[in-house]
């Protein structure tokens, strides 16, 4: 992997290993020499995930609507800040840009991102890996829904699988780095008899 997009908050939240774990999230991958694409911001756990990089002489690519640059919440620091018309222009500019994807803890933008990424690899629109750094738990209870969708029927368990998960930086990229795209259709069908 040449490049991992990382959606995150543009606040802390109130753990303070939200903003530890996305700064040396940041490091671990610049260390790597893989390089961060993320939603340009300079704020919350994004600028951190940013400046832990940046600290390391890592690259850092920023993608961020045009009406947020106006809020002057850009960050002056990056690589390379490339802006954009829209929220969609956007994940789609993060999606081109990337090998992989990691979540780290967020609110609804995050969510939106990150299954947006899930929905299309489910489409077969690509084949990346997309993994969730659960932090002291904090996606535990999205896990546990993504299951009992499986349970309900209404998604196939080697697309659930497509959701890598990890508790620490080092056990999630491990995880990428090998990671195999499901090769079957996503529809769902009742079998009959």
């Amino acid at each position: 992997m040449k490049r991992i997009t990382v959606f995150c908050g543009s606040s802390f939240g109130i753990d303070t290993d939200f903003e530890i774990q996305a700064k040396e999230l940041g490091r671990k991958l610049a260390l790597e020499n893989i390089e961060l694409v993320y939603g340009g911001a300079n704020v919350g756990l994004m600028g951190a995930v940013a400046n832990g990089a940046l600290e390391v002489s890592g690259n850092v690519i920023g993608v961020l609507p045009n009406f947020l640059k106006s809020k002057e919440i850009a960050h002056n620091g990056l690589t390379e800040l490339i802006l954009v018309d829209s929220m969609h222009e956007r994940k789609t500019k993060m999606n081109d840009l990337c090998d992989g994807v990691i979540a780290l803890p967020g609110g609804f933008g995050t969510l939106e991102e990150l299954f947006e990424m899930l929905t299309w690899g489910q489409l077969g629109l690509h084949k990346k890996p997309i993994g969730l750094l659960n932090i002291n738990g904090f996606y535990n209870e999205l896990i546990n829904f993504l299951d009992n969708m499986v349970h309900k029927g209404l998604l196939k368990d080697v697309n659930r699988k497509m959701v890598l998960v990890g508790d620490n930086i080092d056990e999630l990229l491990e995880k990428m780095k090998t990671y195999e795209a499901p090769s079957i259709e996503k529809w769902i069908t009742n079998k009959t008899v």
